[in-house]
């Protein structure tokens, strides 16, 4: 007997976010596309990583995520409901780390305020109940729990981003959205920053969206990848298949710029011309074809959709196996 795939917990369906943008009282208003029709799904204990260049809509599609502004259009689930549904119990199972340490904890607050507030706000638990849970979570992502009653400028940078993981747990949430969330820190603290991501997942079983740029890391701590670009997702699939097999050209030169372990590698650089198009006024056709050096007429007018290819979904209509495979025949 076939097991059955366990139902996703975060199901994302044709989300966008448009902005209505003034120009001035002459030439009047138009239209930023941030996201423009993304879905995708998270399985349980499982983290999707969503990676792309500045400007692709990844932080839009976080704070959407996490119900921090609501979208245009789309609908987002988790656990087979609608955010209209249940608001109130998505804002309690979706959590939320930033990238930036020093601007998302409050500095007038002490810890164990920041850590309590979201227990006070959402829960019975008296003082003594949710000053033990902020103890405990403390020790959990590696703090002591004397410092409690410090100010967050008393830490360092990688301590301060590990308090902004202890006070997303504390409401034991199903999915945290993690922001670029070691960008801000050095190389060593990173890894300690990621292992403790690891330990949380593996005990609690959370589900992570972890939006990103560094693939290095990505490759670390992903199941699955997005691969975004203006507003769209232009390649999706299991890590694996993505790092090995790029099929998208807009994937394999991110990864092309992505640094080996091994010196001995053979790597080729892909250099993109021009810069990311401004997302008030995309390319015609698909979005990518400026920067393409494969581009054709059809490339030009017609903007290709996700369709399933190898273990994954890729928007192009020439995608890089394909022409590899044409010219070995």
């Amino acid at each position: 007997m076939t097991k059955k795939k366990a139902p996703p917990i975060l199901a994302v369906t044709d989300l966008k976010r448009h902005y209505q943008i003034d120009n001035g009282l002459l030439r009047g208003k138009s239209v930023l596309k941030a996201l423009d029709g993304v879905d995708f799904a998270v399985w349980p204990g499982k983290t999707l990583a969503i990676v792309g260049e500045s400007g692709c809509g990844k932080s839009t599609l976080a704070r959407l995520v996490a119900m921090i502004e609501p979208p245009t259009e789309g609908e987002v689930m988790i656990n087979g409901k609608t955010t209209d549904q249940q608001l109130a119990d998505h804002r309690r199972q979706v959590q939320i780390v930033f990238q930036n340490p020093y601007g998302s904890l409050n500095p007038r607050h002490k810890i164990g305020r920041i850590l309590e507030e979201p227990l006070l706000l959402n829960t019975a638990m008296s003082a003594a109940e949710r000053r033990e849970m902020a103890l405990t979570m403390m020790e959990r992502v590696s703090l002591r729990p004397e410092n409690i009653n410090r100010y967050p400028h008393m830490f360092s940078g990688g301590q301060r981003q590990r308090i902004a993981i202890a006070r997303a747990m504390m409401l034991n949430p199903q999915v945290v959205v993690l922001d670029e969330p070691v960008s801000a820190l050095d190389v060593s603290i990173q890894a300690q920053v990621l292992n403790i991501l690891q330990d949380l997942q593996d005990r609690f079983g959370l589900s992570y969206l972890f939006i990103s740029h560094d693939l290095s890391v990505v490759r670390h701590i992903a199941d699955d990848v997005l691969v975004m670009y203006l507003g769209r997702v232009v390649e999706a699939g299991p890590v694996k298949d993505i790092f090995s097999r790029p099929r998208h050209p807009y994937t394999a030169a991110l990864l092309s710029a992505t640094p080996v372990a091994d010196p001995t590698a053979k790597k080729t650089r892909i250099t993109l011309q021009g810069e990311l198009p401004s997302p008030l006024n995309p390319p015609k056709g698909c979005a990518f074809h400026p920067r393409c050096a494969h581009a054709s007429a059809k490339c030009r007018e017609t903007q290709p959709v996700l369709e399933p290819a190898g273990k994954g979904r890729v928007a192009c209509f020439n995608p890089l196996i394909k022409r590899t495979a044409e010219r070995s025949s």
